[in-house]
């Protein structure tokens, strides 16, 4: 009996000192750290977007070099204004004439990116109510310098400038916000490739001195009557003078 007293009072006190030496390593154990956040999503790059779906090296140098493409970035990032872009492939810029990017200026360059950019998000099915000519971030879309026309026609949106031709062949990326179609033809503006000739100055007023020097010139008939008063003087003394003679003589 003594025994078994003995062991139960060994159990208890062991298993009171091991709840005691797990309780203590529980309050020295540290707190466990939440679950982290999903990292956000990085920004909209469009550069980026275009080098991931291919065959677009030469829209993605020029944007570069035109720093079109930091404008994106902070359009798209900054502000919670639309875009819409038509992306000509590789194969589109190497069907234009040879040398033809390297004729343009600078500031043409900028243009010719910016005509294929519209600062407003469309989606494909915006395409059949949206009102010509298009506005894009080129300027004014007036004939003769940057309009930008789309028609549709069942599925297919069709893309007029007036010198070219094409259709949307296919969605690269939509997000709700920036929106970009691949185009197979580089949209080419007026302004840039077919530029108007300025209107013609307009023609002087005529010349009125001829008209004025008839107007101050002397009157043609003035020597004819000077010549008729110093007729008529000659006759009044001639006769004067015969009436004295005769007047002598009678008396």
């Amino acid at each position: 009996m003594m025994i078994m007293k003995q062991h139960l009072i060994f159990t208890l006190s062991f298993l009171l000192l091991f709840f005691l030496h797990c309780s203590r390593t529980l309050a020295q154990a540290p707190a466990q750290a939440p679950a982290q956040a999903p990292a956000p999503a990085g920004p909209t790059n469009v550069t980026k977007i275009l080098e991931k779906a291919g065959q677009f090296t030469v829209l993605i140098r020029l944007m570069k070099a035109t720093e079109v493409a930091n404008q994106l970035l902070g359009q798209l990032n900054n502000t919670n204004n639309g875009i819409t872009i038509f992306a000509p492939t590789d194969n589109a810029f190497s069907s234009l004439k040879s040398g033809t990017l390297n004729s343009l200026t600078d500031e043409q360059q900028v243009e010719l990116v910016q005509f294929h950019i519209v600062p407003t998000y469309l989606s494909s099915s915006q395409f059949q109510t949206v009102s010509n000519p298009l506005r894009t971030q080129a300027g004014d879309s007036g004939d003769g310098k940057f309009p930008l026309n789309v028609t549709t026609s069942g599925n297919s949106v069709n893309i007029t400038t007036g010198l070219t031709n094409t259709s949307v062949s296919g969605t690269i990326y939509t997000d709700g916000q920036l929106a970009v179609y691949q185009v197979d033809k580089v949209l080419q503006p007026l302004q840039i490739f077919d530029p108007r000739p300025p209107a013609p100055a307009p023609a002087p007023a005529k010349s009125k001195k001829k008209a004025a020097a008839v107007t101050d010139s002397p009157d043609d008939d003035t020597p004819a009557d000077n010549s008729k008063a110093v007729s008529l003087t000659m006759q009044n003394v001639i006769l004067f003078g015969v009436s004295a003679i005769v007047i002598a003589l009678s008396l």
